[in-house]
């Protein structure tokens, strides 16, 4: 393995807690900058030691607010106009992912937009982690690391030592994630098919398979509003599951799904903690993929491969 070349990791002001379990991992402390806020909201970033000739590592998951988008691409800018060697955003949760196709006449895509705006800002590697949808990497004109959290989930789902395991997914486009735990856990998989009769309200959902006495566990990639991944659980316990779990890379649980969970027959629903989750739910639970992009962040760093690091 090559000599590591300098480096060091920043954070914006909402992914501080990954940041830091991020530097726990490395060895390293979180680098000093400052995010200055005006009275009209806008805000300006300056970073408050020397970044010149390292590779600089920006943590930041661009989940709304848009802030949080913006405080990135000033972070890209400031580190570019500071001579950093090379510049790599980590954003474990990728927004506007959902916006990745013209799926009817005259509408943006936004994850191509966002992704030509990390790129101009001045990107040399982009991180990320579970991707709405794995084409978006052909967005970029640089390097993408495109980690899974399945890596943790997967453990997770091995210890609850479940039988009559079954492996389902709220909906067909999930399918193909649904079917690599499957694969892994060695069990079999049941879809749902959903029909939505506008973004976020889903009408009705139909079971493909059967769970009667099966302990299930439902996978998706992002849980928004709770409406799908409450609504199959729900049919789920209805077809006879004997318990239903629920397993998603990004907690955006935008109201009411909290409540939706919670009043639910889901037993749980673990999340990783790309997004912070700050409701009060019992049945959700974080673990957490800060170990995972230290690991890459060292690969980099060191010119090691990613792919041989982890098991894709």
């Amino acid at each position: 393995m090559s000599e590591s070349r300098p480096f060091k990791v920043f954070s914006g002001t909402n992914s501080r807690y990954l940041a830091d379990r991020i530097c726990h991992h490395l060895g390293c402390p979180l680098g000093n900058m400052i995010i200055t806020h005006f009275a009209d909201g806008e805000f300006a970033v300056s970073f408050e030691e020397s970044i010149r000739g390292n590779d600089v590592f920006l943590i930041q998951s661009t989940f709304p607010k848009s802030d949080n988008l913006m405080e990135l691409l000033l972070m890209i800018d400031a580190a570019k106009r500071a001579s950093a060697s090379q510049i790599i955003a980590v954003v474990p949760y990728f927004g506007w992912a959902r916006q990745d196709r013209k799926d009817k006449p005259r509408v943006s895509i936004g994850a191509k937009l966002v992704a030509d705006m990390l790129s101009v800002a001045g990107i040399d590697r982009l991180m990320t982690m579970d991707l709405h949808a794995d084409q978006i990497q052909g967005f970029f004109d640089v390097p993408v690391d495109h980690l899974y959290g399945s890596l943790v989930q997967e453990e997770y789902i091995k210890n609850l030592h479940l039988d009559n395991l079954v492996i389902a997914t709220p909906d067909v486009g999930g399918s193909k994630r649904a079917a690599h735990f499957a694969k892994k856990l060695g069990c079999d998989l049941v879809l749902c098919n959903k029909v939505r009769e506008r973004a976020n309200v889903v009408s009705s959902i139909t079971i493909i398979g059967d769970v009667k006495d099966k302990n299930v566990v439902l996978v998706d990639d992002i849980v928004d509003t709770a409406g799908t991944i409450t609504r199959a659980a729900d049919a789920m316990t209805e077809a006879g599951a004997r318990s239903v779990r629920a397993i998603a890379s990004h907690c955006i649980m935008s109201d009411p799904a909290s409540d939706r969970v919670q009043q639910s027959s889901l037993e749980e629903i673990i999340f990783t903690d790309s997004i912070p989750y700050t409701q009060k739910c019992a049945k959700v639970k974080q673990i957490s993929v800060a170990e995972m992009f230290a690991r890459a962040i060292r690969c980099n760093v060191e010119n090691a491969s990613v792919s041989e690091a982890f098991d894709f």
